[in-house]
This record gives C-alpha cells, sequence and structure tokens, in this order.
C-alpha cells in the first residue's frame, strides 16, 4: 500500500501518517527502487491501535507507552487514568454548565459586566439605577475585575463587602450621593474643596470588611497607579483621600 491508500484503510489522514513517523509512533518502511514507500499489514495493524488509543483520549505520549509495550500490560492502567481524568473532566463540565445556567437564570438578566459570580450579579441587579452614574458605572467594572482576579478566600470577602454597602436603600442613598459628588469633580482641580467632600462622602460608603487591614489602604502598585490614571484628575485625588481617611480609622 502507498500512503494514500493506507491512510484511507485507517481512517486517517495522510498528513497524520507523517506525523506519527515524525514521532516513532508508526514505522516508516524503506523507499524501494521506484522511490516509494510500500506499507504492509503490520503497518495497517499500528496505526489503526494508534487511532483507536487517539480517539479514547490518550495523548500521543501516552499512546508512544502503549505502543513500546508489546505485552500492552500497561494498557489497563493507562486506560483506567484516562477513565478518571475524564471523569474528573465531566465533573467540571457539569459545574460549568450549573454556573451558566444559574447566570443565565438570574433576575434582571446579566449585567454588562458579565460573566460574573450569581452573587455579584444579583449585586449588580440592585443597582441598575445608578447606570446614569459614570463613576458608578466604572466602580462596577473595577468590581468585576477584581472578583476575577483575586484569590478564592479574598473574592468572597470582596463581594460580601459590596453586598453590605449596598445592602439597604440607606447604604445605596450614601453610595449614589457619593458617585454625584465624585461624578461632579470630572472636569475640576485636584485643589478643588469639593474633593474633600467627596472623599468624605465615598469613605462612609466603605465598610470595615472591604479594608480589614491598614496596609491595604497604604499600598501603591501597579493597579492603583493605573487605576488613578483611568479617572479624573480631582477624581483621583478623591479617592486617594478616601483610602488616607480609612487607613487612619483602621489605626
Amino acid at each position: 500500500m502507498r500512503i494514500g491508500e493506507l491512510a484511507a484503510v485507517v481512517g486517517v489522514t495522510t498528513r497524520a501518517v507523517r506525523h506519527y513517523h515524525h514521532l516513532g509512533l508508526l514505522p516508516e518502511p524503506e523507499r524501494r527502487a521506484n522511490g516509494y514507500r510500500e506499507y504492509g499489514l503490520r503497518h495497517a495493524v499500528v496505526l489503526a491501535r494508534i487511532r483507536r488509543l487517539t480517539e479514547l483520549g490518550l495523548g500521543l505520549a501516552e499512546v508512544r507507552d502503549v505502543l513500546a509495550d508489546d505485552a500492552g500490560k500497561d494498557l489497563v492502567e493507562v486506560l483506567t487514568e484516562l477513565d478518571e481524568d475524564l471523569a474528573r473532566q465531566e465533573a467540571a463540565l457539569r459545574e460549568r454548565r450549573a454556573r451558566l445556567r444559574t447566570l443565565l437564570d438570574a433576575e434582571g438578566g446579566m449585567p454588562a459586566e458579565g460573566p460574573v459570580s450569581p452573587e455579584l450579579a444579583a449585586l449588580f441587579a440592585g443597582t441598575s439605577h445608578l447606570s446614569d452614574s459614570p463613576m458608578a458605572v466604572k466602580d462596577r467594572e473595577i468590581i468585576a475585575f477584581l472578583e476575577t482576579a483575586m484569590p478564592a478566600e479574598d473574592r468572597e470577602r470582596m463581594v460580601a463587602s459590596v453586598g453590605e454597602a449596598l445592602g439597604s436603600p440607606e447604604a445605596m442613598a450614601r453610595a449614589a450621593e457619593a458617585y454625584a459628588l465624585l461624578d461632579a469633580l470630572v472636569d475640576a482641580e485636584p485643589g478643588d474643596p469639593r474633593v474633600e467632600e467627596a472623599a468624605v462622602a465615598l469613605a462612609g460608603c466603605i465598610p470595615p470588611g472591604l479594608f480589614p487591614e491598614a496596609g491595604e489602604l497604604d499600598r501603591d502598585d501597579g493597579f492603583l497607579r493605573a487605576f488613578y490614571d483611568d479617572l479624573a484628575p480631582a477624581q483621583a485625588e478623591a479617592v486617594r483621600r478616601t483610602l488616607r481617611i480609612l487607613a487612619e480609622e483602621r489605626r
């Protein structure tokens, strides 16, 4: 058989056959006087076995290990490990589908910042009336980003704190006032007297659980610098003052 005939008989492509040659999985016959390689039944048997193993989900490195053992004594062990791995993948897929269904079925629909956790989606649904505030929209984007970037334990703490900050009509009113003050600073100078008013109002909205340690408020890392750069100068100054107010309160 020529390479095309071999590939057709086994149901693979000639490119796959050449790839298996390159990896050493399939013996490569010598060229005959006419320059062509002639494949025999043994090549077809090995190639068919490679196809069956890869269709089961084995990687080519695992296929090599199986083929290297003529007696096949390691095949049961390899397939058992594969079965366990597939079971883990199935469980992960079920969990992912459950999370997707929760998001799709959430009251109020998918938030603009989605996908986020169901808990955060519910909080965002309760703040939809603040969507006219550019600062509130930016705040939601940052919260969604932090939920993705934070370790799990910090993420849960942050979502709980956001829920505390927005969990009552009084808290929501305080947040709306703080956002309005910050929005009004978009064209102001950092020395504007309204900066301090906005900082005090914003500090009053942030629950203690969001920054339990004063050191979290004193840092000057790349993320904070990027956050400040994305704000108008007076807004950035108001946020800096807010963090200083909170740091003093935590000491």
